[in-house]
Order: C-alpha cells, then sequence, then structure tokens
C-alpha cells in the first residue's frame, strides 16, 4: 500500500494482509473474466477474442483518470510516483520474448498463476518454464549485464516524449481505446472461432 506504510499510516503487518487480499480479489477478477484459459488469451493475437484488450484497456483508463484526479484534487503527488527506467535494448528484447511465450504458451506470468490456482496442467508447465528462465537470467546476468543496461533512455512518458499534457494525453488514450474496443468487437465478427 505504498505511501501509507512510509508515512506510519498502516503498519508492515496490515500493509502484508492487504496486499495478500488485493491479491485473492486481482486472481479473482482475473478468473472471472476467463483469463485462466489459454485458449481465451490466446483468441487476443489470432483475432477471435478480444476480451483481454477490453479488460486490460479499460484497467488502463480506469488507474489513469483515478490518479489525474486524485492529483487535481491534492491526494496525491504525481512526481512522487515510481516509473521503471527505460532500457532500450533490454526493453525489446524482453518484449520480444515475452510476447512469445505469451502467443507459445497462452499465458502471462500473472494468468499463468492464476490458472495453476485451479489446476491447469498447462499452467504448471508455464510456471515452471518462469522459474527456469528467472534462474537462467539471475545466473547468466553478469554475462549480459552490459546489454541490459545498453541505452539509457531515463523516465520518458509518453505524454512528455509528444509535448501534451497529462489530460490532453488521457482524452486521445480514451478516443484510441474506443476504436480499439470497435476494432476488437469487428475482428471478433470476422475471424470467428471455429468450434471442433
Amino acid at each position: 500500500m505504498g505511501p501509507f506504510v512510509i508515512t506510519e499510516i498502516i503498519s508492515e503487518n496490515t500493509n502484508f494482509l492487504l496486499a495478500f487480499v488485493i491479491g485473492i480479489g486481482f486472481g479473482f477478477v482475473l478468473e472471472s473474466s476467463g483469463f485462466s484459459s489459454s485458449r481465451k488469451l490466446a483468441g487476443m493475437f489470432y483475432g477471435y477474442d478480444t476480451t483481454v484488450l477490453k479488460v486490460f484497456f479499460t484497467a488502463a483508463i480506469t488507474a489513469m483518470l483515478g490518479l489525474l484526479f486524485f492529483s487535481l484534487f491534492g491526494w496525491i503527488d504525481l512526481s512522487l510516483i515510481y516509473i521503471n527506467p527505460t532500457f532500450l535494448w533490454s526493453t525489446i528484447i524482453g518484449g520480444v520474448i515475452m510476447g512469445a511465450g505469451f502467443i507459445i504458451g497462452g499465458f502471462c506470468p500473472g494468468t499463468a498463476f492464476c490458472a495453476l490456482s485451479i489446476g491447469k496442467i498447462d499452467a504448471l508447465a508455464f510456471v515452471g518454464g518462469l522459474f527456469i528462465g528467472i534462474f537462467a537470467f539471475t545466473e547468466g546476468y553478469p554475462l549480459i549485464e552490459e546489454l541490459y543496461k545498453a541505452e539509457y533512455l531515463g523516465i520518458p512518458t509518453i505524454n512528455e516524449s509528444l509535448g501534451l499534457s497529462r489530460g490532453v494525453f488521457a482524452l486521445i488514450l480514451i478516443v484510441v481505446a474506443v476504436a480499439m474496443f470497435w476494432i476488437g468487437e469487428w475482428a471478433e465478427k470476422k475471424f470467428p472461432r471455429e468450434e471442433y
């Protein structure tokens, strides 16, 4: 719960309890949305099911608008929010590896654990591969550290890179999301999944 612990509004133990409850809630939402099904997740790439696009775009927009309004009301200082630094080559290579794994396995790390929690064997194989990948990266890090840290770009945000205010960027993103939802609906009709 971030700043609540630092400012001692809640204790460390309460923080762990809240994280546990939020994690269970997140897993429940994933499962309720059908994200424990690798077919549903892979459907995004094949065009027959765009639920993933709709759920995650909606979540991102909700979080974005929440932060913007919290900032507007003075409830949060956006400059204090941590943003991961950008290293261009590790971002591109990691994105390709993650994307390939997503397409091949039908899961991302979060949805794999969601599927594993309801006993899906394919998710067990995916989670096993995840741990092997983590181990290989950790042990091999000294060999790839230079590549990992190459092309440091700082902490760019899209709106600053485009020279837009946060509000204008939020409006554009909402319009893009609505367009993507419409394209998703069109794709689902154009490429329906054949039932066997």
